[in-house]
């Protein structure tokens, strides 16, 4: 390479008849360009055995390169939080690309701009004339001033290009555009990836955002880390598979934390990986044990931090105060004690750092778990205790009050606070907020608020109905009988009959029906104590429901009679009837079905008086299934209809799935002129709302009933798989009258299929399960149905008793057309006997 100076002759050459246009003025330049970039002059670090989960990432930079690389060039940014992998994945690209023939003959130029280290970051300046020395021009030849460099720079790249000698750029831990947009190239041949904390949407290049690695990824980069650094017999992973996901977890995913996490592992061969999760799983400590040597999970958040802004990094570090998953825009104005607007402006500056990301909508915001910690322990060493406490306590105000006027729009008792305009908007918002309402709930007593956990208990009481959240209903009530027990406030006390009554209907409403009586046997007994008329009216409302539920409609009739009895002029209309709909409900158990038509009229009139559309959907629905049995079909479709139009008006999920399941019903046993297609789509569509909801015993409810109308379509067939979900399902529910009523219609649909010996089995189950939870009036039907079956299989004999018992059973329980119907059989069976 050599250099001459002729003032009359001014221009820039290289050999090879390449020519660049003026930019050293002064003087003539030749360069004989080398055919390709040696690695050494590149700096560019190996790629790591370990690298794991970035296929699809690796595959698309891979196949943006390889897309005409004659004429078209690319420019990605690679950003995530520190330590998630972006420059391995560049690295592995690039020795990828490399590996490629004729993909990049020029060869690779990469250089660590240590953007986020203020001792050794790289000015563009520096940077330029670091990558002309890579590119093969001699120190003298380098311009001193940046212009003169840019242009330099961007000549040699297009001299390349225009060569076939494609080059590819790498810019490592970039800081910000400023520190990048000098360096990148001129010419469209030339592909660039940069890769940055933050995001540099402003350079014209595609966005490449990296999260951490999957579970399954994670644990196989400790598992390979471990192969590479000890070898293929250390089997630690392979033999801990629990110790392993739970290491993952902790470490969040987060690539640099997994790599120091094998080297730790390597360092001690005979370590378990239990002793190394049990070693994590001290929150407090977490990042201190992440560390080994020159690799820390802290110091690489660190590096970021420093960048921030006084009024970024104060908000970063309130962040954490927050206990649940996530934040909403409104949420961090009143943590942090400013606008939305302010909110918003430094929230997107974060996560354009990487410090937090979106979460799952625009305007709600979360952080990776050890960011998280990271920003907790600040906000402990550099925030005052008076500062946390102030915006912690208008977190807590936010979410009780909050919760409180959405609350007010699901009770249709209460009126609506003005806060959300609509029911629709309240509901939006607790779906949103739930887990973080939950999160307040349980940290409040910790804090020294034990009543945010009773309020937020009270104020999702109706909502956690509504998303049928019985579980999480139980939590916040075994956590708040916990703090009233454990404090010795006469305030608080007060509280514990409620949420035991509270407490006791969401374990009816899961079916642990022991656990639902002994508690509200333990509020009546509180508050008998005070002498509280009205409160133990309500709660023994509640204990008849249960008794009902657990198939004693006795005790239930008993119970409920007293509570109406109990209550006073003053009492909630609404309560007396709800207590109604439950009588109705224990007296159609009963088969006392004018009684109970009566019960459910009395309460549907209440609901209308009171404005209550909810609770007359529910009334309605109650009332349509008496009708059926008393033979009103069209009075019970009507009924139901009504009711499925008050669900939809107060968006009832629950209530809706009732009614489509019942329309079904009632209009396959009406033999509707719409056909059995008809009642088959409304029985399924009630089926998977139901199974939206999680409800498992209304799954199997909905399942038995779509079998009896497929049976009754002439598809028996097609029953057989519903039918023997519903038995599986009520097992697991621990619902012996569901299963018994299912096996039996499961025989029905076997013995209609021609399958006779598996039909008498099921009804033989049906038969001993009836008998022995004291059913009498469907033991019988059982006994009938069993006849039938065991005559297929041609054994009149046994078929006689079996319509013999049918007959005895429906004596007992007075349905006369039933007993004519059984005895006809017999004989019938008799004389097939003879």
């Amino acid at each position: 390479m050599t250099g001459s100076y002729n003032r009359q002759d001014v221009r820039n050459e290289i050999s090879g008849r390449l020519h660049f246009s003026t930019v050293v003025q002064g003087a003539q330049v030749t360069l004989q360009l080398p055919s390709t970039l040696p690695p050494s002059l590149t700096g560019m670090p190996a790629a790591h055995p370990t690298f794991t989960g970035r296929e699809s990432e690796t595959s698309t930079l891979l196949e943006a390169m390889r897309h005409a690389p004659e004429t078209t060039g690319t420019k990605h940014v690679i950003s995530g939080l520190p330590g998630v992998g972006k420059t391995e994945l560049a690295l592995q690209v690039v020795h990828r690309a490399l590996g490629t023939p004729g993909l990049l003959p020029g060869g690779v130029l990469f250089i660590d701009l240590f953007g986020y280290d203020e001792r050794r970051r790289i000015s563009p300046h520096r940077a330029l004339g670091s990558l002309l020395r890579s590119l093969a021009v001699p120190d003298e030849y380098v311009p001193e001033g940046m212009a003169d460099r840019e242009r330099l720079y961007r000549s040699v790249l297009a001299t390349y290009a225009a060569e076939q000698r494609r080059i590819l750029l790498v810019l490592d831990n970039a800081m910000d555009s400023a520190q990048v947009r000098p360096l990148l190239p001129g010419d469209a041949r030339i592909p660039a990836l940069i890769t940055t904390r933050h995001t540099l949407s402003d350079l014209g290049a595609r966005m490449l955002n990296l999260s951490v690695l999957e579970q399954q990824d994670a644990v196989k980069f400790v598992a390979r880390s471990l192969h590479g650094l000890v070898g293929p017999e250390d089997t630690r992973v392979a033999d801990e598979p629990t110790s392993a996901d739970e290491i993952a977890s902790l470490c969040g995913g987060l690539p640099l934390a997994l790599s120091i996490v094998g080297s730790l592992l390597a360092d001690v061969p005979s370590r378990p990986l239990r002793s190394m999760a049990n070693a994590l799983s001290d929150a407090h400590r977490r990042l201190e044990r992440l560390s080994r040597e020159d690799l820390a999970v802290r110091a690489a958040f660190d590096l970021s931090y420093r960048q921030l802004r006084p009024d970024q990094a104060r908000l970063f570090r309130l962040l954490p105060l927050n206990p649940g998953p996530d934040l909403a825009t409104e949420t961090v104005a009143q943590l942090a004690d400013m606008t939305s607007d302010d909110a918003e402006g430094l929230l997107l500056l974060l996560v354009r750092g990487h410090f937090i990301e979106p979460g799952s909508s625009f305007g709600r915001w979360r952080m990776h778990d050890l960011m998280r910690l990271y920003a907790d322990e600040l906000c402990h060493a550099e925030d005052a205790p008076h500062e946390r406490e102030a915006a912690l306590e208008r977190l807590f105000v936010h979410y009780v009050t909050t919760a409180h006027a959405a609350d007010t729009h699901m009770d249709a008792g209460s009126a609506p606070d003005p806060l959300f305009p609509n029911r629709d908007a309240a509901l939006a918002w607790l779906d949103a907020e739930h887990a973080n309402l939950l999160a307040a709930a349980v940290t409040g007593p910790q804090t020294g608020r034990p009543e945010v956990l009773l309020q937020l208990h009270y104020s999702l009481i109706d909502y956690q109905r509504w998303r049928r959240s019985f579980e999480e209903c139980v939590t916040l009530a075994l956590a708040a009988l916990e703090t009233i027990r454990a404090l010795s406030d006469p305030v608080i006390e007060s509280a514990e009959a409620s949420v035991l009554n509270n407490l006791a209907t969401a374990q009816r409403e899961l079916r642990r029906f022991d656990d639902a009586v002994a508690s509200y046997r333990e509020a009546q007994r509180l508050q008998q104590e005070i002498g509280d008329s009205n409160a133990v009216a309500a709660t023994l409302n509640n204990l008849g429901l249960a008794y009902q539920q657990m198939n004693l409609p006795n005790e239930a009739v008993n119970v409920l009679r007293q509570a109406l009895a109990l209550y006073t002029p003053v009492t909630d209309r609404r309560l007396v009837g709800m207590t109604h709909t439950n009588l109705g409900k224990a007296l159609h158990s009963l088969r006392r079905l004018p009684e109970a038509a009566e019960a459910f009229t009395e309460d549907i009139a209440i609901c209308q008086a009171a404005g209550d559309r909810s609770g007359e959907g529910v009334a309605l629905n109650n009332l349509g299934m008496v009708l059926r049995d008393m033979g009103d079909l069209l009075g019970a479709l009507d009924a139901h209809e009504h009711a499925l139009a008050a669900a939809r008006e107060t968006k009832d999920l629950y209530s809706e799935g009732l009614a489509e399941s019942n329309i079904g019903l009632a209009l396959a046993m009406n033999r509707d002129a719409r056909g059995p297609q008809e009642a088959i789509r409304r029985l399924t569509h009630g089926l998977d709302i139901m199974d939206s909801l999680g409800d498992e015993h209304m799954v199997t409810q909905a399942q038995n009933h779509l079998g009896v109308i497929l049976i009754q379509a002439g598809q028996p067939d097609r029953a057989i798989d519903p039918l023997k979900s519903a038995v599986e399902g009520s097992r697991r529910n621990g619902d012996p009258h569901t299963e018994a009523m299912t096996l039996t219609n499961l025989g029905t649909a076997l013995e209609l299929s021609g399958r006779y010996a598996d039909a008498v089995q099921n009804q033989s189950a049906a038969v001993a399960l009836y008998r022995r939870l004291g059913e009498r009036h469907h033991e019988a039907r059982a006994l009938l149905n069993l006849g039938l079956a065991v005559l297929r299989t041609g054994d009149p004999t046994a078929a006689h008793i079996a319509f013999g018992e049918s007959a005895a059973a429906f004596r007992e329980t007075g349905d006369t057309e039933l007993v004519a119907h059984a005895v006809r059989l017999q004989e019938q069976s008799r004389r097939m006997r003879q």
